[in-house]
């Protein structure tokens, strides 16, 4: 037998586990791991595009070390609402997005797990998705509304865009900021709640006529016209929420006691109330409710009901409301017009030459009538005009339940000066008022020539508008006619 070597043996193996030239410390350094798919992104962001148009969406992926890769072909494409928009998800064409009729719908691109999506509004050919129509006492308003009123439709949906309702007898009101509906007119829609705290975030707004609007705040898409949907907090109106109205007093019950569905606030604000309400509960705007007991609350401009103008992609920087006009004495049943969102954003919004009044940190400017200077604001969700009157025998207010109106003999020719925050610029605007009663007699609705007295400034209501082109330039934006907040005609 051969005999063995063992220590040669030993010697000959730690040759192999101890490699020369390597120090004794082990192998090349592991390669660094492969980066990691953290988003997919899909554009172009809330497009907006006329029905029966094709536009090629992009899907770009992003990964952990900050590389970009296209994925279009790569990745699958899927539409929300495919009778509004579809998209090809065919070799050769994937992200090809037609619209096929008017309406919104999310398109999403799925690749390695992940999901991107964005917005498209489709809009008629030659009508331009930043209009919104506008009735007054028109096909919108629902039946028997009071005179004046001017109504517009908005589509109110899920957050994802999943789910929606349209909405026609909104009040357009310039005097106030957010939308306001009624828990019956968007049915069973699932609209999730904001929390405040433990509990959940209520509202109540209130009117100088001594009714309020109660209910909780929640998450909305909201489509105006045929711009893109925006997700912002909206207030449910809703009497029976929580806690019994003693909270809000002279809370409407539902939209035939208040006369309309909702309210769309598209004034020159972007929250309902802004810093004070994110500093002091005392204000008593915001509750936070837990089961029935509803407590005094400050929120987070965030969660404020925002108005929806200020959010939309592009035409955020105010509006333009165009209503003709109508006979001195006489009025008409009913008037159409429009609402063209943003101001120098798009051809149709293009401003000639307005006086530009700077308004304050409220949205009022000055007005002097009869040689006293007050508080003016322009406000379409007021039927008349409104302002402290300085003489009764020229205009004696009405009898028999009507005291709230002017009744004078004969239809009074009168003049009032507008002056902006700072004290310039400075415009005498002439108005008339004729006698409520009798125009509310006639057949007809619409009258530029209606007011009442007031304690509370001078209301520009919706009889200013008629025959003109009014601007709202918002707070913290800016347009060709300057920097807002301000109001212009």
């Amino acid at each position: 037998m051969r005999s063995v070597n063992l220590l040669a043996i030993l010697t000959f193996l730690l040759s192999f586990i101890i490699m020369p030239g390597c120090g004794g410390g082990g192998g090349a350094p592991p390669p660094a791991p492969a980066p990691t798919l953290s988003s997919v992104t899909v554009t172009p962001a809330n497009f907006s595009q006329d029905i029966g148009a094709s536009t090629q969406f992009t899907a770009t992926a992003t990964f952990s070390n900050g590389s970009t890769q296209d994925v279009t072909s790569l990745a699958t494409w899927t539409s929300s609402a495919p009778a509004v928009a579809t998209v090809s998800d065919a070799t050769g064409a994937k992200g090809t997005v037609t619209t096929v009729a008017a309406g919104s719908s999310l398109i999403t691109a799925s690749f390695g797990g992940l999901t991107g999506s964005t917005t498209v509004t489709a809009s008629p050919a030659g009508v331009p998705a930043n209009v919104m129509a506008v009735s007054v006492n028109g096909g919108l308003c629902s039946a028997g509304s009071y005179l004046n009123k001017p109504c517009v439709s908005v589509t109110v949906c899920t957050p994802d865009l999943s789910a929606c309702q349209p909405v026609d007898d909104i009040l357009l009101d310039t005097g106030s900021y957010g939308l306001r509906v009624f828990k019956e007119a968007v049915g069973t829609l699932p609209l999730p709640q904001v929390t405040s705290g433990s509990g959940s975030l209520a509202g109540c707004t209130q009117f100088v006529d001594q009714t309020s609007l109660w209910g909780p705040i929640v998450r909305a898409s909201v489509k105006l016209g045929n711009e893109p949907a925006v997700e912002i907090p909206i207030q449910l109106i809703d009497s029976t929420f929580s806690a019994s109205p003693s909270y809000c007093p002279g809370a409407e019950p539902n939209a035939r006691s208040a006369r309309f569905s909702g309210i769309l606030g598209v004034g020159v604000l972007t929250e309902d109330c802004g810093q004070d309400c994110a500093d002091f509960a005392e204000i008593g705007i915001y509750y936070r409710c837990t089961g029935t007991t509803c407590v005094k609350t400050t929120v987070p401009l965030a969660d404020q009901v925002q108005n929806p103008v200020a959010h939309l992609p592009l035409d955020n920087n105010g509006l333009i409301v165009l209503l003709p006009s109508v006979p001195v004495g006489v009025g008409a049943p009913s008037v159409s017009g429009s609402v063209i969102f943003g101001i120098g954003t798009r051809s149709n919004n293009t401003p000639a030459s307005p006086i530009v009044f700077p308004t304050d940190q409220r949205g009022d400017i000055s007005t002097i009538f009869n040689g006293v200077k007050t508080t003016g604001f322009f406000d379409t969700g007021s039927n008349g005009l409104f302002f402290p009157n300085a003489d009764d025998s020229v205009l004696p207010v009405c009898a028999d339940g009507n005291s709230d109106w002017f009744c004078p003999p004969a239809t009074r020719a009168l003049f009032a000066t507008n002056v902006g925050i700072g004290g310039t610029p400075t415009n005498t605007v002439g108005f008339n008022i004729s006698n409520f009663v009798t125009l509310a007699n006639s057949p007809n609705n619409v009258f530029n020539d209606v007011g009442g007295p007031s304690t509370f400034g001078f209301d520009w209501g919706l009889p200013f508008f008629l025959g003109r082109s009014v601007y709202f330039g918002l707070e913290q934006k800016s347009s060709t006619l300057g920097n807002g907040p301000y109001v212009a005609y």
